[in-house]
């Protein structure tokens, strides 16, 4: 470890010396934003392929079946074990249930 200390200290050239400043943003990058943009592609990919009769959960922990889906991004679910129907925006959904679920 000291040695590495002595190599970045007694440095010509100043790209060697910013070396652990730039492995850092490397990682935090490999390690933080991109498997955050997967995830954001990939909820957003479902958002688009949401279709009438799917069973889904919302942010707020409702589980309904879409009725319908309307022009302006809301969608009806309508919620067991009564039928209520409530609308809500597509943003509000946050996931699909399994199918094994039902």
């Amino acid at each position: 470890m000291t040695f590495a200390l002595l190599l970045l200290q007694n440095a010509p050239n100043p790209v060697v010396s910013f070396l652990p400043v730039i492995l850092i943003f490397a990682i935090f990058y490999l390690l933080l934003f991109l498997p955050m943009q997967r995830q954001k592609k990939a909820q957003q990919k479902m958002l688009a392929e949401l279709q009438s009769g799917n069973m889904v959960v919302t942010n707020g922990g409702i589980i309904g079946t879409i009725v319908s889906i309307g022009d302006d991004d809301t969608l009806v679910l309508r919620v067991k074990p009564d039928g209520v129907k409530l609308q809500i925006t597509r943003s509000a959904v946050s996931g699909l249930v399994a199918k094994d679920a039902k």
